[in-house]
């Protein structure tokens, strides 16, 4: 008798996942893209926090120019 060949099922998610070095390469460009973007986020907010703090700065300058110029007159 011939043994039959008995075929193996099919794992559709190997279909759909890549395999070996292929995989490494596409996770290590996202992981780069990532931190590309994270860094690119981080400069964004810098300079929102360096334009914040100008506006308070400038704020508190006018404020304490008033305050002197009150302080003058009363004199």
């Amino acid at each position: 008798m011939n043994p039959q060949r008995v075929d193996q099922p099919t794992n559709h998610l190997d279909l759909l996942v890549p395999r070996g070095t292929k995989t490494m390469l596409l996770y290590e460009n996202l992981a780069r893209e990532r931190m590309r973007q994270a860094e690119q986020d981080a400069a964004e907010q810098r300079l929102v926090r360096r334009l914040n703090a100008a506006r308070r700065w400038e704020r508190l300058s006018a404020w304490a120019a008033r305050r002197a110029k009150r302080a003058e007159d009363l004199l």
